[in-house]
């Protein structure tokens, strides 16, 4: 199952920085079996959000050059207090390095003006053709949906919505 955990890119800048934001609604799915009685986002979805922010990023900073973009790794992370409905996570990640096989992030979350998560997050580049030949036939779908979805996300994407 695929869920897009931003709802919104406010600013990005290619090999620096993304802001984006992920506004918690109580119509979501997960937030029945979390806590029923008191609801909040859980701190894997908060990772979940800053690793799409970061990945957005990456496709961003290399024109989409993989199909795949894949939290590899966590390290350092901090949880401050809970994302509850009506709230909304402002995700900044920083790249701090990057080659041809992973790339690294400082990432936070800030809810009402508050850290309320921090990681350094390493995430994996490939390309499905680099698994199996006969699943590269899938990159090109992937990358075209993937551009789709990032003109919907941020207002001032350079790329086009494709048919």
């Amino acid at each position: 199952m695929y869920f897009s955990l931003i709802d919104k890119i406010d600013e990005l800048k290619p090999g620096e920085e993304i802001v984006a934001t992920k506004s918690l609604a109580m119509s979501e799915e997960y937030l029945r079996d979390h806590f029923p009685k008191f609801p909040v986002m859980p701190g894997v979805l908060m990772i979940e959000a800053m690793t799409q922010a970061s990945a957005w990023l990456v496709r961003a900073t290399e024109n989409f050059a993989h199909s795949m973009v894949v939290l590899k790794e966590t390290k350092g992370v901090k949880f401050g207090q809970f994302l509850q409905p009506g709230q909304t996570l402002v995700v900044t990640s920083k790249l701090v390095s990057n080659s041809e096989q992973e790339a690294v992030f400082k990432a936070q979350g800030v809810i009402e003006g508050q850290v309320r998560i921090r990681a350094q997050l390493t995430l994996a580049k490939y390309n499905l053709r680099d698994i199996s030949e006969h699943q590269g036939v899938f990159d090109a779908k992937l990358v075209k949906s993937l551009r789709n979805e990032l003109a919907l996300l941020w207002s001032e994407s350079p790329f086009e919505m494709e048919d």
